[in-house]
């Protein structure tokens, strides 16, 4: 059976030559005659990959020394809760940009361990664009600005980094990480489920100031710290190990294309492309969301008639087309673009959508 063109939110497409080298490696890496799954994580041989790992992504991402990296469990919604048990005092307040359903539950799931300040959000709009900066409620006491700079199910995305002045900027990078060059040292802390731009789901990759380790004061369970996770370089339990492999092919990958700089102008150009054709449909396609928020990495549309929703999944399917069915709170359809989303995939949705239109326009 051969590859179809794979537009899943995530767990989504990973690089075919990643999958094709692990596919090699399954049963015998590194010439040592069993898989990186069955060897042990404080190995040798497991530890030199971890390093390369780290070392391959602080160099697409130029993440300076006074930043750890960790590669964690839990998926994001973990770190929803955990980032205000690290990052706040136990009666401290910390500020919240609300632009979709990620942020709302990352608000939500920190509640329980400090104050939430909704500094700013774009629901009364539906979240169809990005709310004005002018209208944050910014605390300078606070202590930490988090946001999501892209919204997968909303398909919003922010393209710059917001400046909040002295307070640490936390951000949710599942969706978006490793999409095009990005300045680190603007953030606080960086964390992103590995499901979309990284590797397989189960893995958390987090990129976080030093000085802001030292800040978990409340007591808590050592597994929860991420002081002690980094003091343990990412094994003070057993890690996903074969996830970090995974993740660790990705970044190699993402160097022989040429770094960042060259994957940001595909996304730029598969974004432009799609969004090209929705505008130009003559209002058979429409995406909802305000030009200027609109995201690269996932884009919602509708038809101009619902009743033809069945008939375009099936027959996207049918024509090699993979997972373009929306998210069920906003109906309609999605094509998320990822890394690993090639420009032909893009250009074989947009080929169908035409010829879907000209036979129920």
């Amino acid at each position: 059976m051969s590859r179809l063109w794979n537009f899943s939110a995530g767990p989504a497409a990973l690089p075919q030559p990643v999958l094709e080298r692990a596919q090699r490696e399954l049963l015998d890496w590194q010439g040592c005659g069993a898989s990186v799954m069955e060897l042990s994580h404080r190995g040798k041989l497991f530890m030199g990959l971890a390093q390369q790992a780290e070392a391959d992504l602080r160099e697409l991402l130029a993440i300076p020394d006074n930043y750890a990296v960790l590669f964690l469990q839990g998926g994001a919604t973990q770190h929803f809760a955990q980032i205000p048990m690290n990052l706040a005092d136990e009666g401290a307040s910390a500020d919240y940009v609300v632009t979709g359903h990620w942020g709302e539950k990352a608000a939500s799931e920190a509640a329980p361990y400090v104050k939430v300040n909704l500094a700013g959000s774009s629901k009364d709009e539906n979240y169809r664009r990005l709310p004005p900066r002018e209208t944050w409620q910014l605390d300078p006491r606070a202590a930490y600005v988090h946001y999501t700079p892209n919204e997968t199910i909303h398909g919003v995305e922010f393209h710059d980094v917001p400046d909040v002045g002295d307070v640490p900027l936390v951000a949710d990078m599942s969706s978006d990480i490793l999409s095009g060059p990005l300045d680190v040292s603007k953030f606080g802390l960086i964390y992103a489920g590995a499901q979309k731009n990284i590797g397989p789901s189960g893995l958390v990759v987090m990129i976080v100031r030093r000085d802001l380790l030292e800040r978990a004061s409340r007591p808590m369970a050592r597994i929860f710290r991420y002081a002690d996770h980094a003091a343990n370089d990412s094994m003070l339990n057993t890690p996903n190990t074969w996830g970090w492999y995974l993740a660790g092919l990705t970044f190699q990958w993402l160097k022989e294309q040429g770094g960042l700089a060259v994957i940001g102008q595909r996304n730029e150009a598969k974004a432009a492309l799609l969004y090209d054709a929705i505008d130009h449909s003559g209002g058979f396609y429409r995406n909802p969301v305000a030009v200027d928020s609109r995201s690269r990495m996932n884009v919602p549309f509708t038809l101009h008639d619902s009743a033809l929703d069945a008939d375009f999944l099936k027959a996207s399917e049918a024509a090699g087309l993979l997972a373009l069915k929306g998210h069920k709170a906003l109906g309609g359809m999605r094509a998320s673009l990822y890394n690993a989303v090639p420009l032909e995939a893009v250009q074989a949705l947009v080929g169908f959508m035409k010829d879907f239109a000209k036979r129920h326009g």
